[in-house]
């Protein structure tokens, strides 16, 4: 397996994983009739941040097993400090892709010269994702109330989560 930088070439295989977990209802706050095109839009961002790939296997066979998106948490005066956001395919979950992932980009933010990483909306339910971060080195810094709808949980608060690089 190897992290690389993602290209427009990777999206028909991140689409249909970005569309089940959106779908799904209990991790992003994405529109849910988002089409192929506003998705890639989205998650897909330009310079100064930076998206990426786990794959297993090489070449034009590579599966891709999950994906991350980082960059700048705000622009001008707060584009010092790192965000990021990742999705595992289901079926890769539980794999440590994501803990893959959130380790390349802490080490990302680092070496691009970021102050600090954060989180804006770690879904609380969502007790394995939490885990991570802290397990990483994040701290959640307070819990917004009923701050997303969950699909089957109803409304769930939203972590700030923050670590210094």
């Amino acid at each position: 397996m190897e992290i690389r930088e993602a290209t427009d070439d990777d999206w028909p295989e991140i689409w249909p994983f970005f569309r089940d977990i959106v779908a799904d209802g209990e991790t992003y706050a994405y529109p849910l009739d988002l089409s192929s095109a506003a998705a890639q839009a989205l998650w897909m961002e330009p310079p100064p941040g930076r998206v990426v790939v786990m794959v297993e296997g090489a070449g034009p066979g590579a599966s891709v097993l999950g994906t991350a998106k980082m960059g700048p948490n705000r622009p001008g005066r707060g584009s010092h400090v790192a965000t990021a956001s990742f999705m595992v395919s289901p079926a890769a979950q539980g794999g440590g892709i994501g803990r893959a992932l959130g380790t390349y980009a802490v080490e990302w933010a680092r070496e691009a010269g970021f102050r600090s990483m954060q989180f804006n909306a770690v879904v609380d339910s969502n007790a394995a994702a939490v885990h991570l971060w802290h397990s990483l080195g994040f701290a959640t810094l307070g819990i917004a109330p009923e701050a997303f709808d969950s699909k089957t949980r109803g409304l769930v608060g939203l972590h700030v989560m923050h670590r210094p690089l």
